[in-house]
């Protein structure tokens, strides 16, 4: 028959501390095993654009940059609707194992919240930023038979015509629309705005003569302004836009402090694990620099920007504020 064994205090304390250690590297043993396996199933991307679009085509072509770096297929998705709700909603509630991500732009990220006081999801709470990838400035176009060719000009234009003038925008709330709400309150001008459904019936009224000026983004209008059926006059971005080197800016050229552009970034769902984010964001911005990306940026009207994932979302929280703002003094409304 066997005593009981009696450990003394001493004793149970050292048999405490070596199953905690024990525990300890065997915890830290499965992170690292699943650390070094991951990824292995595909990774779906979720975009809440249509196919065929230019945000589209960037996630399909940084996602097959993706693949090739992960050695892991990158499933793409379009979920497209409620002015990107339905994606971003999908997101925020799929599970945070760095298996579900997303692209999302600075409408979703921060007009939206603006616009939408119930919105469906949180663009700060719900997500955890991977990088930036692209910005997209806006030009400043006016009709071929304005008589204006600088921006001081379309000023003093404006100025001298209270309410003559008419700008189009691809619908209320939009960034064309907050873009020039917020250069007519920085200048001080009156531009009555006219809504459009989209780009595609917006830039034919301009080219008609049915408005006389818009913020668009280059992809849009790169043709009309080489045929001469538009001078592009300004960019709306804090520095000049490769695309267009020698466009001056809307603050150089005369509205100080002017600054309006679109982000298009990776997100996945709040609570990935950070060496997932990590690892997903070494191979989003090596995509990034890839040549073939790199030549095919300009032809969608956009630039690369890679960030780290503290810096994209200093960027969400500025975005959101500024067009809080803007929505807010303008009082702008959405049907």
């Amino acid at each position: 028959m066997f005593k009981p064994i009696h450990l003394t205090s001493g004793i149970r304390r050292m048999l405490m501390i070596a199953a905690a250690s024990v525990a300890a590297l065997m915890s830290l043993q499965s992170h690292a095993q699943t650390a070094s396996t991951y990824p292995d199933k595909p990774i779906r991307l979720i975009v809440p654009y249509g196919a065929g679009g230019s945000p589209d085509v960037l996630a399909r072509v940084i996602g097959q940059q993706i693949a090739l770096g992960l050695n892991q297929a990158i499933v793409v998705e379009n979920k497209p609707g409620a002015n990107g709700s339905i994606a971003l909603q999908y997101v925020a509630k799929a599970a945070n194992d760095g298996y579900t991500i997303t692209v999302a732009d600075t409408g979703h990220l921060a007009i939206n919240p603006a616009l939408y006081p119930k919105l469906a999801y949180d663009p700060i709470a719900d997500f955890v930023p991977i990088t930036m990838a692209t910005w997209t400035p806006l030009f400043l176009v006016v009709s071929a038979n304005l008589p204006v060719r600088t921006l001081p000009q379309l000023l003093d234009y404006a100025k001298k015509n209270p309410g003559k003038l008419s700008y189009g925008s691809s619908g209320n709330g939009s960034p064309h629309h907050l873009a020039t709400e917020l250069f007519k309150s920085m200048a001080q001008i009156d531009i009555a705005h006219i809504p459009y459904k989209g780009v595609a019936e917006s830039v034919p009224a301009i080219l008609g003569g049915q408005i006389d000026v818009m913020f668009v983004a280059l992809s849009s209008v790169a043709s009309s302004i080489q045929a001469g059926k538009l001078r592009v006059i300004a960019v709306s971005s804090a520095q000049r836009s490769a695309l267009m080197p020698d466009v001056p800016t809307v603050a150089e050229a005369g509205v100080p402090g002017y600054e309006m552009i679109s982000r298009i970034g990776f997100l996945a769902p709040a609570g990935t694990p950070k060496d997932r984010i990590d690892r997903l964001h070494d191979e989003i911005t090596k995509a990034l620099a890839n040549p073939d990306i790199v030549r095919k940026l300009p032809s969608m009207g956009m630039e690369a920007i890679a960030s780290t994932p503290q810096a994209y979302a200093d960027a969400i929280r500025s975005d959101k504020a500024k067009f809080q703002k803007i929505v807010s003094s303008v009082g702008i409304k959405v049907d």
